[in-house]
């Protein structure tokens, strides 16, 4: 079926992001599409029509739908719900001023911790899997690994930055060098 099936329009894409969001952030929580609908008091149609990309939400439905889900209404309005693995390579710092680079935008609606991990040299260990949907940081501060989920572990050195799902077997393993990395792991938050 398109968009234009039974005379409705052709999604646009802010609708269908903001579907796909909706949809994404839901599952994240484990929420049915009926807990959803019980908690916002839209309709059953109106709500699949959301998350197929078809409808046209007012703010006021995506502000009950953003309460509902416990995340800021923006999250809703984001289009990049997930880029996949992504790696910084360090970059050189200026030498006579300071040197600041945003490495990553988080969206609110998360539970963050803040973890330093020093892992000394010839060593290996398996990351346990976190709750669904959460997303792991790393800022190498000194050293090297490999690191990253477990079937695309990538190598890393003083300066780099890697964000994965950590909802799935993770690793990190030193070589030569001990490592100190700087990790954000980010949550959604419980309802």
């Amino acid at each position: 079926m398109t968009g234009t099936d039974r005379g409705r329009p052709p999604a646009s894409s802010a609708a269908a992001a903001a579907g796909a969001q909706i949809q994404r952030r839901r599952r994240q929580r484990g929420m049915s599409q009926a807990e959803l609908v019980r908690r916002t008091g839209l309709s059953k149609g109106t709500l699949s029509q959301l998350e197929a990309g078809l409808g046209n939400p007012t703010i006021d439905t995506l502000d009950a739908i953003a309460v509902a889900l416990a995340v800021p209404l923006t999250d809703l309005l984001t289009r990049d719900s997930d880029p996949g693995t992504v790696h910084l390579p360090s970059t050189a710092a200026a030498h006579d001023q300071p040197t600041r680079e945003l490495l990553r935008r988080i969206s609110g609606g998360h539970s963050l911790e803040l973890w330093r991990l020093r892992i000394p040299a010839h060593l290996s260990i398996d990351g346990v899997p976190h709750a669904p949907g959460t997303i792991e940081h790393l800022l190498i501060a000194s050293g090297r690994l490999l690191a990253g989920p477990a079937d695309d572990l990538r190598r890393l050195q003083t300066g780099d930055m890697l964000a994965f799902a950590g909802d799935t077997p993770h690793a990190y393993r030193t070589e030569d060098q001990a490592a100190d990395v700087t990790v954000v792991i980010a949550s959604p938050a419980t309802t």
